[in-house]
């Protein structure tokens, strides 16, 4: 039987690592200043070096902003440091599509109940201007394709939480990057598919506006559903795998 070799940790990792665990318990919050190089070697009984490698593995990481001649500051969460370590080249075949989006349909149903309890004038406008692009599609699979991906970003800003906002966008994006040229282009290239996509964003949209959340739900599952079975027929008439 082979045994994995366990490899002791650096000093300036154990020192990363508790930095690392007070800031997630809170006992440093965003905005609180870190002591001097000096006396937090002094506290952890490290070399000054340990504590400058921990603070430069940290401020790598995003959780601790270093500013010269002021000193180190816990950083805010941001959402956009959120991201998803998955790999377009893994995702290129029948099965792994339907398993984007069952994933997509769980998070963007959510989001769509998230939008229509949190959603502003500004947040429909958006909605109405890619409505407005996408009924103007004749054909153009790469348009369409644009003005979709349009309407689904201004719809999870309009849940007003930037960490479903970060993590959909993300979906999204590896969604596009998955489905091939031809995939997205035939997708939007038959005139029934694109009105029936485009009547289906209109129910999205409207209720949301009504601030209807389970009809949102609703509206999103029935789209997205759509969506699978249009993906499927493509499947199906070019024999892909």
């Amino acid at each position: 039987m082979e045994y994995k070799h366990i490899k002791p940790k650096k000093i300036y990792e154990e020192v990363e690592e508790a930095l690392h665990t007070m800031i997630l318990t809170g006992k440093l919050k965003p905005g609180d200043r870190l002591e001097s190089v000096q006396q937090l070697a002094e506290n952890f009984q490290v070399s000054r070096s340990a504590i400058r490698e921990a603070l430069s593995a940290l401020k790598a990481k995003g959780f601790i902003d270093i500013k010269q001649g002021e000193g180190t500051f816990v950083k805010e969460f941001e959402a956009s440091r959120f991201f998803i370590p998955l790999s377009s080249a893994i995702l290129m075949n029948k099965k792994d599509v339907v398993h984007l989006l069952e994933v997509r349909k769980i998070i963007e149903t959510g989001v769509a109940v998230s939008a229509a309890k949190n959603r502003n004038e500004q947040d429909l406008k958006a909605m109405a201007e890619a409505l407005d692009e996408m009924k103007g599609i004749h054909g153009d699979g790469e348009l369409g394709e644009k003005a979709d991906f349009k309407f689904h970003l201004a719809l999870s800003a309009a849940s007003h939480n930037p960490l479903l906002s970060s993590i959909l966008d993300q979906i999204s994006g590896l969604m596009i990057e998955t489905m091939k040229e031809t995939r997205r282009i035939w997708l939007f290239s038959k005139q029934t598919a694109i009105e029936k996509l485009y009547r289906e964003h209109v129910q999205i949209y409207q209720a949301i506006e009504e601030r209807n959340q389970e009809k949102s739900r609703l509206a999103m599952q029935m789209h997205l559903e759509n969506v699978e079975n249009i993906l499927s027929k493509y499947f199906q008439e070019t024999n892909e795998e």
